[in-house]
């Protein structure tokens, strides 16, 4: 697989074409991820969940985000690679600073941060030395107990704007990807239509430039329950490879997320 960088999704919001990616957590699975030309990879906090057990994020650490970034950077060196900054690793600029250089010297290409405006300066200084920066906005999963749990995020309109403006402040601070989780089609196609930079989404309907998944839930071995953004494709293919390659043409396709698997 050739090289995929930052320029490279830029290059394909431009063209239109949309773009499929997955967390990974290991060597492994990272290797079988490239060889069916994945182009973007996530060592997500999700790693709290789906291989620790926990309840959510939050007991995630950088050593452990770090740890798995090395793994994965090494069966998958073409891959743009984005390792999330756990929670509390990033409530200060300088501090944000710290944590993404563990992650960026562990192999990851970006870091990725959850939250809206507050973000702007410490975006601005992480873009400034060099750390390109993902902003994930709608539901934010270290945010859980202030939602209240995992819950669709700007389905009223205070909400949705506030998205929106959020959005366009951390383009213009220097992020170069957003990652919209759970959020209703409308809003998410309103904010990948308004941004220059390429727009992820996660239950957020087809109209988004490129769209994400948990691995475990593409391959049906998810702990606890299947989101109903979520698609088991190894279910149709029984074979994982033909799995992943089917989850890239669907999603570049169009195909997926169908309308079974979007948030109204």
């Amino acid at each position: 697989m050739k090289k995929v960088t930052t320029s490279t999704l830029m290059k394909w919001k431009q063209e239109g074409k949309k773009f499929a990616s997955s967390t990974a957590y290991d060597a492994s699975f990272a290797q079988l991820f490239e060889q069916q030309e994945m182009p973007v990879l996530l060592v997500g906090d999700s790693l709290g969940m789906v291989l620790q057990g926990k309840p959510d994020t939050l007991p995630v650490t950088v050593d452990d985000v770090a740890y798995h970034t090395r793994c994965v950077r090494a069966g998958s060196p073409n891959s743009l690679l984005m390792a999330d900054m756990p929670f509390m690793s990033y409530p200060t600029p300088e501090k944000a600073c710290e944590s993404a250089a563990a992650l960026m010297q562990a192999g990851a290409n970006m870091v990725k941060l959850e939250g809206g405006a507050w973000l702007v300066e410490t975006v601005k200084m992480l873009t400034e030395r060099a750390v390109p920066v993902c902003a994930h906005l709608g539901l934010t999963p270290q945010s859980v107990n202030i939602f209240g749990g995992f819950k669709v995020q700007g389905r009223d309109q205070e909400q949705a704007e506030q998205m929106v403006k959020d959005a366009l402040a951390l383009q213009h601070a220097g992020a170069q990807i957003v990652l919209l989780e759970c959020v209703p089609m409308a809003l998410a196609e309103r904010i990948t239509n308004a941004l220059t930079v390429p727009v992820i989404g996660i239950g957020a309907g087809n109209v988004t430039d490129g769209q994400i998944l948990v691995m475990h839930d593409m391959f049906g071995i998810a702990a606890n329950y299947m989101p109903k953004f979520s698609k088991n494709f190894l279910a149709e293919s029984g074979d994982m490879r033909q799995a992943v390659s089917q989850y890239i043409t669907d999603v570049e396709s169009g195909v997926f997320p169908g309308p079974d698997h979007t948030i109204a």
